[in-house]
């Protein structure tokens, strides 16, 4: 595929996202993932690694591409956006997140998304939405709600801030910090450990803590309101902005 590959260690599939410079998701690559995630449900490996490439897993949602979208456009892209995220987290084999580098926005979302996650310390996290204008889609929303702590997820949803590693990993946000080239080595590990558990009863209990997060996605996600009336002007001036203070 243009922008995610999917490759066997051992049994367990790891998904690289690659479209540089920050892994930002358009909607080919929002497609994709799709894709990705229904496939893989069907090939049922033993646990999957989720990846990025150089110094980013995920800078969200392409702001150089997002403001230019037509209304049919941003209606599939709410639509995708919600199936890519709710698939994931409700994977039934066990996720495990090697954050390679900074998780921004959607980029945190999808790491959430994870039954383990692991960074390296150099990457940068932050829920920065609010700050360019673009209201959450449910599936997002719900899953920020989830797994952020009451006490950081005000801050970072409300605030748009950055946070280092060390903060989320004190927070509970991510599991493990691990110097760069060991980051791969001890995801695999860490998903194999998972994959031991019976399979069933992984799946079963993973639907049992998730699924109500899951059944209010499930329910809303055909009728996002967001669907015809996502991103506006303001989103175009924050957007564009943002991107002036990044070159």
């Amino acid at each position: 595929m243009a922008n995610i590959s999917v490759t066997d260690e051992g049994g367990v599939a790891i998904v690289r996202i690659s479209r540089p410079p920050a892994n930002a998701m358009d909607p080919a690559l929002v497609a994709e993932g799709v894709r990705v995630a229904a496939d893989l449900r069907g090939a049922d490996p033993d646990a999957v690694v989720l990846t990025g490439q150089d110094r980013f897993f995920s800078g969200g949602l392409d702001l150089t591409v997002l403001p230019t979208l037509a209304l049919d456009d941003q209606r599939a892209m709410v639509h995708d956006v919600n199936w890519v995220f709710a698939d994931w987290y409700g994977f039934p084999r066990p996720l495990v997140v090697a954050m390679n580098g900074h998780a921004v926005a959607g980029g945190l979302i999808l790491a959430l998304c994870g039954d383990l996650r692991v960074s390296v310390t150099s990457a940068k996290l932050g829920l920065t939405e609010v700050k360019v204008g673009v209201p959450y889609p449910v599936a997002a929303i719900e899953i920020a709600r989830a797994e952020v702590p009451t006490r950081l997820v005000r801050r970072l949803v409300l605030g748009g801030e950055l946070i280092e590693p060390q903060e989320a990993h004190d927070a509970g946000i991510l599991d493990e910090l691990v110097a760069d080239d060991g980051l791969l080595d001890r995801a695999l590990e860490l998903a194999a450990g998972l994959a031991s558990h019976p399979r069933r009863a992984y799946a079963v209990v993973k639907q049992q803590l998730r699924g109500p997060a899951l059944e209010r996605i499930a329910a809303a996600v055909s009728n996002d309101p967001l669907a015809d009336g996502w991103l506006d002007d303001e989103t175009t001036a924050a957007a564009a902005a943002t991107l002036r203070r990044e070159r």
